[in-house]
């Protein structure tokens, strides 16, 4: 029986050359500011939508007065049904977590919608022309009048 052995080769790859390190670097800058982007968006998601939550238990406690033992029924059935549909994360305390987050960072209009605002449109400075009456342009009223006249 003849014995099989294995070649390897050991082959150096090409020393990278000018263009191709600067087309490598762009898209590794690229991968990793795509990265950093996709992170803080999903992060900004998650906070909102963990805010929302936390609303709608509140929301959901309160149905316009405090009934704090039907909240602990309603996160604790939550927590259970969550977890099985979503998996970890949607523990009990984690769904308190939430609706104290919701609690203490209150989203609050900006000052710009507090604003009493005129419900008339403000017009702009052109459209408040006292002239109104269209005028032609000098070219234009040149060339009618060289027309009247021949």
């Amino acid at each position: 029986m003849a014995s099989k052995t294995s070649i390897t080769k050991t082959t150096k790859a090409a020393k990278p050359t000018q263009p191709y390190e600067s087309v490598h670097g762009g898209i590794v800058d690229l991968l990793q500011s795509a990265r950093v982007a996709a992170a803080r968006s999903v992060n900004a998601l998650m906070t909102a939508s963990y805010w929302e939550i936390g609303r709608r238990i509140v929301e959901a406690e309160q149905g316009g007065s405090a009934r704090a033992g039907y909240g602990e029924q309603l996160i604790q059935l939550l927590a259970v049904d969550l977890t099985a549909q979503f998996g970890r994360g949607f523990s009990r305390q984690n769904l308190q977590q939430m609706r104290q987050f919701y609690s203490l960072w209150p989203i609050c209009q900006t000052p710009s919608g507090k604003l009493q605002i005129e419900s008339k449109i403000l017009q702009t400075v052109s459209a408040k022309s006292f002239s109104t009456q269209i005028t032609q342009t000098l070219s234009a009223k040149s060339r009618i009048r060289q027309t009247v006249q021949a």
